[in-house]
């Protein structure tokens, strides 16, 4: 395998550790002066690379079990970064919206709990619905980073993540043992039947 070809093969992983990676940009940016063309740069680079990574990884037969958790794991800090910042800059928006938003935290905290209880390690199904909260979060972010504004884009984040993770609950209960990518509950009720 040539070097280009190898390259190829790790732009995937690339993307994936990139988004890591802006987690502690996130934090500088609002521990200086803020930016706000800082933040749009990080957000649109951790949406692009959200996207793109799957998407190459999966046209070059990549798409590897690991290589989908990482990506679950890269979202959880950089989000998490990102909520740190919000709090810093805005905690107006956080103690406004905290009961939906403890809700949330716990419903995040009870799916890592499940899943290591039953599959001994993290779900990473890449369910549709986390897709649409992630660009629920991105839209949330972006406006209150970067506009400096509240409202509908920022309750679409907290509760298309409620929704979100209701479902990755519900699958996990479904699955009889650990599967990567499965789009819906519908999805695991499919499989759990198959092995029957």
């Amino acid at each position: 395998m040539s070097i280009a070809t190898t390259l190829v093969y790790r732009v995937p992983l690339l993307l994936t550790v990139l988004r890591a990676a802006l987690a502690p940009v996130m934090i500088m940016l609002a521990l200086n002066p803020p930016s706000s063309a800082g933040f749009a740069i990080c957000l649109i680079t951790a949406l692009l690379s959200d996207i793109f990574d799957g998407k190459i990884a999966r046209r070059l037969g990549i798409a590897t079990p690991n290589l989908r958790r990482l990506d679950s794991i890269a979202d959880s800090i950089f989000y998490a970064a990102a909520t740190y910042c919000l709090w810093l800059l805005h905690p107006e928006i956080i103690i406004g919206n905290l009961p939906p938003l403890l809700l949330l935290l716990a419903l995040e905290l009870a799916r890592y709990v499940v899943d290591f209880i039953k599959f001994k390690k993290e779900a990473s199904y890449h369910m549709w619905s986390a897709k649409l909260w992630g660009l629920f979060l991105f839209a949330g972010f972006f406006s209150a980073l970067v506009f400096d504004a509240t409202g509908w884009p920022v309750y679409l984040a907290i509760y298309g993540g409620l929704l979100a993770d209701c479902e990755g609950l519900l699958i996990t209960f479904i699955l009889p043992h650990w599967k990567n990518d499965v789009p819906t509950f519908v999805h695991a009720l499919r499989i759990r039947r198959a092995q029957q």
